[in-house]
């Protein structure tokens, strides 16, 4: 008997493949938000009130004195709000354009020489708000303007209007006020007839004023109006839209008013009691344009859809 053994299998080969080089690719780094030194902010913003000052105090005496502009209080702080939120919306890459930037601060100085000599605040303030356009060129090009230009654009709104055009605007306004507060008094059953700026109303004599033309609630309503557009995140359309509507709006609550006010003239007597009606009804002015514009902002939420 014969005994055979097998011999050992070979060890298994095992391939080689060949190796391709693996590039690593690595992200971009994103840029650091852009974030001055805050030094240099105050001492530029100190030296603008300084410069500005003899300009502010006499917008400060009308917003006191006249209430027309009592909103120009409230202006510089929520423009102030405004720079602060756009601040902190993340971050940004300036491109600074010095040149373009100094320019405009000289075409500032040359506008304002000339503001001074006619005593024109109003392009005083023009001069300003130039000279504030022209350091975000400086300080971070038109990557900073866009991000801070509304709440530069919202200072518009604490300079009160040229006599000029005051007197341009209201007489529209009151005249518009008139012929519609007594149509809407004919609506409601009494016998008003219109005679310039007065409603007769039987042995009532309702006379539309400046002081009721309805010029403080415009402007004071789009001052509002323009602020919603800037804090809400809506469609170009529906911005516009909330434009649009300043000027119906405010004519609509100054109707009101003076609707209210004849009807209470109709039924009371007291001296006292319609005294106090009257600035009742001149306060609610704004509670009732803002409940409009609640009102127009929810409407246009329902009928606009962002795809």
């Amino acid at each position: 008997m014969s005994i055979t053994t097998a011999a050992p299998a070979p060890p298994p080969t095992t391939a080689v493949l060949p190796t391709t080089p693996v590039t690593v690719v690595t992200a971009p780094t994103p840029p650091a938000p852009f974030r001055p030194p805050l030094w240099q902010v105050a001492a530029l913003v100190g030296l603008l009130v300084w410069a500005y000052l003899p300009m502010l105090a006499v917008f400060f005496d009308k917003w006191i004195n006249d209430p027309q502009y009592s909103h120009g209080l409230l202006v510089p702080f929520f423009s102030a709000y405004l720079v602060w939120k756009a601040w902190q919306a993340g971050p940004l890459v300036p491109l600074p354009r010095p040149w373009v930037g100094c320019g405009l601060l000289a075409v500032a100085v040359v506008l304002r020489a000339f503001a001074g000599s006619l005593l024109f605040h109003q392009l005083d303030a023009a001069s300003l708000m130039l000279a504030l356009v022209g350091v975000a060129l400086a300080a971070g090009g038109m990557p900073l303007l866009r991000r801070v230009g509304g709440g530069l654009l919202f200072l518009l709104f604490m300079v009160p209007l040229p006599y000029e055009l005051e007197r341009n605007v209201g007489q529209p306004l009151k005249t518009a006020a008139t012929i519609s507060s007594t149509y809407l008094l004919q609506t409601l059953g009494q016998p008003a007839i219109r005679d310039g700026n007065l409603i007769l109303i039987d042995e009532v004599r309702l006379g539309v004023v400046d002081a009721c033309s309805g010029l403080k609630m415009l402007v004071t309503f789009a001052a509002f109006s323009v602020g919603a557009v800037l804090l809400t995140n809506r469609s170009w359309f529906e911005r516009g839209m909330v434009l649009l509507g300043i000027i119906p709006i405010a004519v609509l609550t100054n109707v009101l008013r003076i609707t209210a006010t004849g009807l209470a003239y109709l039924v009371l007597t007291d001296k006292g009691t319609l005294d106090f009606l009257h600035d009742f009804y001149g306060w609610l002015m704004m509670p009732v344009g803002l409940a409009l514009l609640a009102l127009e902002l929810w409407v246009l939420k329902k009928l606009v859809t962002n795809d």
